[in-house]
């Protein structure tokens, strides 16, 4: 296969190329490397990527003309949508930003999916989209109606124009519904990776709320796993389908269990600086991965005190020689 990965310099998108090049399949590259966080981090992670089945395009997702100029002769078989503008409280101070780039930018990628021809598109959703949900563990047949951010409000949105655009089109659609993806190349604004950094120079960990909250923790490679199975599943289908698709571990942690995991990963005891609950952020996340296990075989193996020491062990050896980034 030739696969367009959005995103696909960021946290995710670098693990899910490196995966498909290691298994031998194209991969061509869109990111814009915007500022959220250092451009560093970003090209270090995708320095090693064979660039005679890897090819990099910096481009913005919103410029759609560009987009269709650089990939009319490339042969992509299929898109998976990745980049987006992310976190819930980022959101609410730029919301126009986050609709400009997640529904903007999706509705250019599906227009550039339809005009050449691609028959395949895989949409990186969220588990933002729950909301409130208070019936656990959540299901892709939840009504998902009251978003609760900006960030969750675009996520569903991308979710309805693919949508727009598998009945109009025959594209065949996998929004796939991520919940809380760590793990080595992290983000520096997600939790675990800012956890990690106030260790490392000795400031407390900002814990908000009382601890008690619970995420539905991912590794990675799980993730990257099922998005590979929901392309496979795509590409082998003989009629156009439409599907959205929990990918998750389907376990669920304590923040301040996970505080506990981390500083245990790293060798370090935390300090507690508790904090209000901050607007947008939901009580729990928690994923039924059971329509992923019936249509993917998807089945995440990754325990969370292994996938946090794997993340620590990465998060030390990056910092050892070079500067702490600021939290």
């Amino acid at each position: 296969m030739h696969v367009c990965v959005t995103g696909g310099a960021g946290f995710i998108g670098g693990h899910l190329c490196r995966r498909l090049l290691n298994e031998g399949h194209r991969v061509t590259a869109v990111d814009n490397f915007d500022p959220f966080y250092p451009r560093a981090i970003k090209e270090e992670g995708i320095e090693d990527f064979p660039r005679e089945r890897f090819t990099l395009i910096e481009a913005d997702i919103g410029d759609t003309d560009a987009l269709l100029h650089a990939l009319h002769a490339r042969s992509v078989d299929a898109i998976v949508h990745l980049a987006a503008r992310a976190g819930v409280r980022p959101s609410i101070e730029a919301p126009m930003a986050y609709e400009e780039t997640n529904v903007g930018g999706t509705q250019s990628m599906l227009e550039v999916a339809q005009k050449l021809g691609i028959d395949t598109f895989i949409y990186g959703s969220s588990s933002s989209v729950y909301g409130t949900n208070d019936t656990v563990p959540f299901a892709e047949a939840d009504p998902v109606g009251e978003p609760i951010s900006p960030y969750a409000a675009t996520k569903r949105s991308g979710e309805l124009l693919a949508h727009t655009f598998h009945h109009l089109y025959g594209l065949t659609v996998h929004c796939l519904r991520f919940f809380t993806v760590y793990g080595p190349c992290q983000r520096p604004d997600q939790a675990i990776h800012r956890f990690a950094r106030q260790l490392l120079t000795d400031q407390p960990i900002t814990m908000y709320g009382d601890g008690t909250s619970r995420r539905d923790y991912t590794y990675v490679a799980d993730i990257v796993d099922g998005i590979v199975r929901s392309l496979r599943r795509a590409k082998n289908r003989d009629a156009p389908e439409y599907e959205i698709i929990n990918l998750g571990g389907s376990e669920t942690t304590q923040l301040k269990d996970l505080i506990a995991g981390i500083g245990e990963a790293m060798g370090i005891s935390p300090e507690i600086k508790q904090l209000p609950t901050q607007p947008g952020d939901v009580e729990r996340t928690y994923a039924d991965i059971s329509k992923a296990q019936e249509l993917l075989g998807y089945a995440p193996d990754t325990p969370i005190d292994e996938g946090l020491q794997k993340f620590a062990d990465w998060v030390k050896d990056y910092y050892a020689d070079r500067p702490v980034l600021e939290v």
